[in-house]
């Protein structure tokens, strides 16, 4: 059974930084790329970042580039993901994810995630 277990979350002020991780268990881990997502207050959950299972090709979204990082420890079976310069725009619950067989890292899809954590929440307030 594969586990996804999301820690991080919480408040912050505006212009702000939270780290989030993403703990992974019950499958080999560095063989998978992995993503973040977020979905806000009645909002459909949309992409933020994805990496490759090296860790040497990553890919943001316009909102995320140039703020946030994602990394991962392939020995510690965890992906993290820093964010900076935090805005109140923001605040949402955010998910790790195990890619599945059809992601891409060019294209990426919701749709194509293989496992999804709990959600962790990000508020960003003004």
């Amino acid at each position: 059974q594969v586990q996804l277990v999301e820690s991080g979350g919480g408040l912050v002020q505006t212009g702000g930084s939270l780290r989030l991780s993403c703990a992974v268990s019950g499958r080999t881990f560095s063989s998978y790329a992995m993503a973040w997502f977020r979905q806000a207050p009645g909002k459909e959950r949309e992409f933020v970042t994805s990496i490759r299972w090296s860790g040497g090709y990553t890919r943001y979204s316009d909102s995320a580039k140039g703020r946030f990082t994602i990394s991962r420890d392939n020995a510690k079976s965890t992906v993290y993901l820093q964010m900076n310069s935090l805005k109140p725009e923001d605040t949402a619950v955010y998910y790790c994810a195990v890619a599945g067989a059809a992601f891409t890292l060019a294209t990426p899809s919701y749709s194509d995630v293989a496992y999804w954590g709990q959600g962790t929440q990000v508020t960003v307030s003004s």
